[in-house]
């Protein structure tokens, strides 16, 4: 179902229509049905989709299930809530709005295809959360822990400069508040970097945590598919430890009972 808000006495009812037939042509590519949808009045641009749908229990993959060793693949780059913003403000060229906006219309249905080949543990999309608020979910209460390099982690290079002039998109300060405390930035760590993984995505990647011995074979196996920002094992490793509660430092007291989540940097 089309869910819109549209401010119809300031925009051109052509946006509309533009918006409408951008959303079905996704649909069909995903092979889904539009049955309906509902339209109201708003001073801001909205626009979205209620799905409903079956699947079968045995091929539901959750957050929950990290294993100690695993490597995680994150196959889109970070940044397009800044890029978004960007483009917004009128800062962005028209190959970065291309560049970005091809990124964001890309379905993450070839990527999650592939990955029911492998031993996939655990998968989310990265979202509104960002990153980390994302990650944060998989980590709370699972008993593990994870470091990351965060030299290496995809991201807009854009991106990065313009959260260094301030240009970040709110939600970001709203998932650094609510998940903020989970993590332990490395000294190295710049700040437009903590931004950038707090940075609410539009339409981002999977997030696959997949057992150390097939990463290889599923990074190879993504980016034969055109997925060329897939994250290698090597450059992406994301080390899940065995961490016991007693050895979360990074944590604040009101924060001992969470999984402790730590963030470091690694030079390339």
């Amino acid at each position: 179902m089309n869910i819109v808000a549209f401010p119809g006495k300031t925009m051109d009812i052509s946006i509309l229509r533009t918006i409408i037939e951008g959303g079905l042509s996704k649909m069909r590519e995903a092979g889904v049905v539009l049955v309906v949808g509902h339209t109201v009045e708003d001073s801001e641009l909205k626009y979205g989709l209620s799905v409903t749908g079956y699947i079968h229990p045995d091929r539901i993959l959750t957050k929950r299930n990290l294993q100690v060793g695993d490597r995680l693949i994150l196959t889109k780059p970070l940044g397009t809530g800044i890029v978004a913003t960007a483009i917004k403000a009128g800062l962005a060229g028209q190959e970065l709005t291309t560049r970005g906006t091809q990124t964001m219309a890309t379905l993450n249905r070839a990527a999650a295809s592939i990955m029911e080949d492998f031993p996939v543990h655990a998968c989310t999309d990265i979202t509104g959360f960002g990153f980390l608020g994302h990650l944060a979910e998989m980590v709370v209460d699972s008993g593990c822990g994870v470091c990351i390099r965060s030299s290496t982690v995809p991201r807009y290079q854009e991106a990065l400069e313009w959260a260094d002039m301030g240009l970040i998109p709110a939600g970001a300060y709203n998932n650094k508040s609510f998940r903020g405390s989970c993590v332990d930035f490395g000294a190295d760590v710049s700040q437009s970097v903590q931004d950038l993984f707090f940075d609410p995505q539009t339409s981002g990647g999977l997030l696959i945590v997949v057992a150390v011995g097939e990463a290889d074979r599923l990074v190879a196996a993504l980016k034969k598919c055109g997925i060329e920002c897939a994250a290698h094992q090597d450059t992406l490793p994301i080390i899940i430890n065995n961490l016991k509660y007693t050895e979360c430092y990074c944590f604040r007291v009101s924060c001992v009972k969470l999984a402790c989540l730590l963030l470091h940097y690694i030079v390339e």
